[in-house]
């Protein structure tokens, strides 16, 4: 799945901060292959979340969590407009780690 978040103006770096938080977990998942956070070079308030699970269920059980309920409710105060989600499937294998 792909996340585009666009933060309210000027809340970018706290968007970010909230992001951040999320990572450590989230790649701890059971089925979780990578969780990417990227900010866009051209606009400080686009963030972008790049992430690959092993099944459709372990990203649907990644959104049940309580940390990312959590994190959803209370996206609206920095959130501008809605998260564009993409959800694709990852067809080559898994680039080797550093």
């Amino acid at each position: 799945m792909i996340a585009f978040i666009r933060a309210k103006k000027g809340m970018g770096d706290e968007l970010g901060r909230r992001l951040w938080t999320l990572v450590e977990p989230a790649r701890a998942e059971p089925g979780n292959i990578n969780y990417d956070l990227h900010r866009s070079n051209e606009d400080p308030d686009v963030w972008v979340l790049y992430e690959n699970w092993k099944d459709a269920s372990d990203l649907t059980a990644h959104f049940e969590l309580p940390y990312m309920k959590a994190f959803v409710a209370a996206l609206p105060e920095v959130l501008e407009g809605e998260m564009d989600l993409r959800r694709s499937a990852m067809v080559t294998t898994v680039a080797v780690k550093v």
